[in-house]
């Protein structure tokens, strides 16, 4: 199924819904992506969206989200709006015939992702999951050598995501109507870094220690995944992790230290016999590391895609139904969830 094809020569033309931090993150990234330009911004009140826009050059400002996915001047609507928006907002941009980039967590569960894709779909546009890790290009390499064959068969995975917060009760990462909780804001890292490299999750066992709001502090859980591999993933908001991520084969292992998800370096380990043979791969990023999700896009949007092979539909249902699993082991429960 395809969208209409993008002409070559004209730039996307991006919408940002929200201007929170993300939404900053990802317009300054838009200034360093080729063949993109931010149009338009919208927030709640038009003294925010003006503010935002003028910072980062948009063409218009929007005091809604409806006007901004109303925009005939956009092409594609990046929605950074708190994970219990995603649902709503996406909706809304489809039905106003935009595409979408989502920021993760995609939807606050699996039932709430069928309905943004299946309209996607009906209405051939373009969706996908903001997972900007994927496009990183030290992880895109680290998965080239994992899938070379050069650590053996991929087996085991270890990768964890976490840091200390000290935000009351209300802030967003702890207030479930936010949202909040280590899973959906950290742990969807090493959930989808998991399956990226091990291929589809076919069960999952969870465990966590959870806060006065309601939401987990911290969880671990192990997965399966199609190809028979095994991995085990950490997420809190209690400890300072290393987060790291390590691809373990039958030859040897590939290690992203120091913020996996945003790395522009790893190890490659080769181990055989009393042999051991380690090397460094350094793979810069561009600016702030978001213009390769961009590019991604432009790239789909042009070719006349709905998705991106790299972070296609099906994975993002896959992933919200194991997150969907793991919430109803610990027993997290959000309001989405009635």
């Amino acid at each position: 199924m395809r969208q209409k094809e993008h002409a070559m020569t004209q730039d996307i033309r991006w919408g940002i819904l929200g201007t929170g931090k993300i939404a900053k993150a990802f317009a300054t990234a838009l200034q360093d992506t080729p063949g993109a330009h931010l149009a338009a911004v919208a927030s709640r009140s038009v003294d925010s969206a003006t503010k935002f826009g003028a910072e980062y050059g948009a063409q218009r400002f929007h005091g809604s989200y409806q006007a901004l996915a109303d925009d005939p001047a956009v092409d594609v609507v990046y929605i950074a709006t708190p994970h219990p928006m995603h649902h709503e907002n996406a909706l809304m941009c489809l039905n106003a015939g935009k595409g979408v980039l989502v920021e993760k967590s995609f939807t606050m569960n699996r039932r709430e992702a069928e309905d943004i894709i299946q309209l996607a779909q009906a209405k051939q546009l373009f969706v996908m999951e903001a997972m900007w890790t994927r496009f990183m290009p030290a992880v895109v390499e680290a998965k080239r050598i994992v899938d070379s064959g050069e650590i053996g068969t991929p087996a085991n995975i270890t990768a964890d995501f976490g840091f200390t917060s000290d935000a009351g009760p209300e802030h967003r990462l702890f207030n479930p109507a936010l949202g909040g909780g280590a899973l959906l804001d950290l742990g969807i890292y090493p959930l989808s870094i998991a399956s990226f490299f091990l291929g589809g999750v076919t069960g999952v066992k969870a465990q966590a220690q959870m806060t006065d709001t309601g939401v987990d502090m911290q969880t671990a859980f192990t997965l399966t995944h199609e190809g028979g591999g095994l991995s085990s993933c950490v997420c809190s908001l209690r400890s300072r992790t290393p987060t790291e991520l390590t691809i373990s084969g039958t030859k040897g292992f590939v290690r992203l230290s120091d913020r996996f998800h945003n790395t522009e370096a790893f190890s490659v380990t080769v181990v055989d016999g009393a042999s051991r043979a380690e090397r460094t791969v350094n793979v810069p990023r561009s600016g702030n590391g978001y213009t390769h999700e961009a590019q991604e896009v432009g790239r789909c949007l042009r070719a006349g895609l709905i998705e991106s092979p790299v972070m296609p539909h099906a994975e993002t249902l896959n992933l919200m139904g194991t997150l969907d699993a793991i919430r109803e082991q610990i027993g997290l429960r959000y309001p989405a969830d009635q």
